[in-house]
C-alpha cells in the first residue's frame, strides 16, 4: 500500500518570499537555458520549441502530430503553426494518414535527416554552459521528471 505524503510545514515568514519558491528557480532557470539555447541553434535554423519537435523525430521519424505532442507536452493548437514553420523551411512533411484523414503524419525530409548531425554538437554546447558535470545534469533531470510527472498527475 502506497503511504500517504506527509504534509510539508512551512516557516510562515518565508512562505512568499520569491527565493524560497521551486516555481520561480525553475522559471527563472528556464529562462537561462532559453538564452543558451538562443546562442546554440541559430547555427541550425531552428528555434527552441522547433529544435525539441525535431528531437521528437529525429528519436522516431513519421509520427502523428498528436504523438508529438503527447511528448512535447503541447496541444495541437500550439504544434501545428510550430510544425509548419519547420515544414516551410524544408525539414519535414506534413500529410494525412492514408488510414485515418483526421490524423497527420509529420516525417523528416532529407535535409531534416542530415540536420541531425549537425545538432549533435548541441548538447556538449550546454553541459558546457552549465558548469556542471554528467552525473549531476543526469540527477537534476531525473529529479525534475519526477517534479513534473507528479506535478501532471496532481493537475
Amino acid at each position: 500500500m502506497k503511504q500517504p505524503i506527509a504534509t510539508p510545514t512551512l516557516d510562515a515568514k518565508s512562505t512568499l518570499l520569491l527565493d524560497q519558491q521551486i516555481c520561480f528557480a525553475l522559471y527563472s532557470t528556464s529562462l537561462a537555458m532559453t538564452k543558451i539555447y538562443r546562442k546554440v541553434l541559430p547555427e541550425l535554423g531552428l528555434t527552441y520549441p522547433q529544435y525539441l519537435a525535431m528531437m521528437v523525430l529525429w528519436e522516431k521519424d513519421a509520427l502523428t502530430v498528436s504523438e508529438i505532442g503527447e511528448r512535447l507536452f503541447l496541444d495541437s493548437a500550439t504544434l501545428t503553426p510550430l510544425l509548419k514553420r519547420i515544414e516551410a523551411i524544408g525539414l519535414i512533411t506534413r500529410a494525412r494518414a492514408a488510414k485515418d484523414e483526421r490524423q497527420v503524419i509529420v516525417a523528416l525530409t532529407s535535409a531534416g535527416k542530415k540536420l541531425k548531425k549537425q545538432a549533435e554538437a548541441v548538447p556538449l554546447s550546454i553541459l558546457c554552459a552549465s558548469g556542471c558535470e554528467p552525473p549531476e545534469l543526469m540527477d537534476i533531470k531525473n529529479s525534475l521528471t519526477k517534479l513534473r510527472d507528479n506535478l501532471v498527475k496532481a493537475a
